[in-house]
């Protein structure tokens, strides 16, 4: 797992990083895809939860919800935005559930968190456990193959009298199974500006490649990245999202 030391130092600066990200859509999408596919359990785990905006809109549906993480100041966050979750700091790739969840979910990508094949497969091996019979492991992930490098996203925000501007991008040099997430972040005022950059290794892999790691522990179903609709994936586009239903 990476250290992510731009997210330590600046982990107060997560949720305006992530500012245009639309959490109760996701959110409530997971849980229409539970409903339909999964066992209708109510227990819900979040891997990577980060400062825990996932969480806080799938409690307002009925769920009963811990997070796990690897960053201590993001958890810290995600506690007092949700107060009756349950939050511990660990590893996605190497945790282990005493009591089992209906739902386990990854969001923002941070399956490719793992960094490398074997570590992404202990990570499926440690959901497959941690699930009740029929529970489902739902996460969006991006295919190696379809990574676009002149591709920068890129928003700003204003935050206590700063201009604070965030970008990302993918990078894959064309083989491996390492792929690279570029991150910026820049703050400025009347007075100064200030910058960091981060960049993060990140398991690299086609979507043929990652069904083939999780079809002998689930029944996987691919969708396409929209949270307003349920759209089998058309195969043509690079972001998907995998709902995988525990035999």
């Amino acid at each position: 797992m990476s250290n992510n030391a731009l997210y330590t130092d600046l982990s107060g600066y997560y949720d305006l990083m992530c500012a245009d990200i639309n959490y109760q859509a996701q959110s409530n999408s997971t849980h229409r895809l539970q409903q339909i596919f999964g066992n209708s359990g109510q227990r819900h785990l979040d891997l990577a939860c980060g400062t825990g905006p996932h969480i806080y809109y799938l409690i307002k549906d009925g769920y009963q919800c811990s997070g796990l993480d690897i960053n201590q100041p993001m958890l810290d966050l995600a506690k007092q935005r949700c107060p009756d979750a349950q939050f511990e700091l660990g590893n996605m790739c190497d945790f282990e559930a005493t009591k089992p969840y209906d739902l386990i979910t990854c969001f923002l990508y941070s399956i490719h968190y793992s960094g490398d094949i074997q570590n992404l497969k202990n990570c499926i091996q440690s959901v497959h456990k941690a699930l009740n019979n029929g529970g489902v492991f739902c996460f969006n992930s991006v295919d190696k193959n379809y990574i676009d490098n002149s591709l920068f996203a890129k928003h700003s925000v204003i935050h206590e009298n700063s201009k604070l501007s965030f970008g990302s991008s993918w990078y894959y040099r064309g083989e491996g199974e390492k792929q690279t997430l570029k991150l910026s972040i820049e703050k400025k005022t009347t007075e100064e500006t200030q910058r960091w950059t981060d960049e993060h290794s990140m398991v690299a892999l086609s979507f043929d490649e990652l069904k083939t790691l999780l079809i002998p522990y689930f029944d996987v179903h691919i969708f396409e990245h929209e949270h307003d609709k349920i759209t089998a994936w058309d195969k043509a586009s690079g972001n998907a999202i995998f709902l995988c239903v525990k035999r």
